[in-house]
């Protein structure tokens, strides 16, 4: 494959997007030792929203007109959610395990979209699901040591967020994903704002760094991300976004030390394989953080 050509792009741009989205769960990790989970996902939602700011000035009365008020309202409730838990279980577990349960919300739309969307489920989707969640359970080994209470929390924000996903495929109906994105990021600062309040402290000087990272690594990933699914189809380079469990483990061993087994190996080498699968027959893919 040329080194020029789109889809080279494209994939190194999505391995960039799930670099930076790792890098954002390791400052996540490494903040709340310093802060309340409460303060950064209000800093994360506030600087994705600084970011639209100059789409909003320039669309101005158009931003803000939608036809689905209520989705926009429950994507962003079952979104910011989804972000608590998934904040609150990276303080607390090693970086691949809480990378790799969020990483199950793929393989939990389809259920999701059979029962509320009525769309069929094909053979293909319910192998991909099966060895996806195989390699869930591989790479966490259950048979070697008890699976912490924070992985099942894990997995009801990966529920959260497949829920979410769901919901913006309802929406992209008759919104744009830019509006999309928009009344997340908005709706996200203002139901962030008041735990963050209630759970006030001062923001020591030595926490600014991080929370300056994980706003500019978010927004560098989402850049990153809907630039390279713009050059190439999901179906070709949506796979790469399970690389983030990779450069979390490698992160996790670097900075914490935590272990690297062969049953992650195992496991992440069949997510790949479902992943792949998952996306071979997707037709269409709403560009969207990939992070709650």
């Amino acid at each position: 494959m040329p080194i020029k050509s789109p889809l080279f792009i494209a994939s190194a741009l999505v391995l960039l997007a799930e670099m930076c989205f790792a890098g954002v769960s390791a400052l996540v990790k490494h903040t709340s030792q310093l802060l309340p989970y409460e303060h950064l996902v209000f800093f994360r939602n506030l600087f994705a929203l600084i970011i639209l700011l100059p789409w909003i000035l320039k669309k101005r009365g158009d931003a803000f007109k939608t036809q689905q008020p209520g989705l926009h309202i429950l994507r962003a409730c079952l979104g910011i959610a989804a972000m608590y838990l998934f904040f609150w279980v990276i303080a607390t577990i090693p970086l691949a395990q809480a990378t790799l349960v969020l990483l199950m919300a793929p393989f939990i739309i389809p259920v999701i979209s059979h029962f509320w969307l009525k769309e069929s489920i094909t053979l293909q989707v319910i192998m991909a699901i099966a060895i996806g969640f195989s390699g869930a359970i591989i790479f966490l080994s259950p048979w070697q040591q008890a699976i912490h209470p924070m992985v099942f929390v894990a997995l009801i924000a990966a529920c959260f967020a497949a829920f979410t996903k769901t919901v913006i495929r309802k929406l992209s109906v008759t919104e744009s994903s830019s509006k999309i994105v928009f009344y997340f990021s908005f709706l996200a600062t203002l139901l962030s704002a008041l735990p963050m309040m209630l759970r006030w402290q001062p923001v020591p000087v030595e926490a600014w760094p991080g929370i300056v990272g994980i706003g500019v690594l978010a927004v560098a990933g989402q850049l990153a991300m809907t630039k390279g699914f713009g050059l190439a189809s999901p179906s070709k380079v949506g796979v790469f976004t399970y690389s983030s469990v990779i450069f979390a483990a490698l992160l996790g061993y670097w900075v914490w030390g935590e272990a690297i087994t062969h049953e992650m190996i195992l496991g992440t080498v069949l997510i790949f394989i479902a992943g792949y699968f998952a996306l071979k027959r997707q037709k269409r893919t709403v560009l969207e953080d990939p992070t709650p």
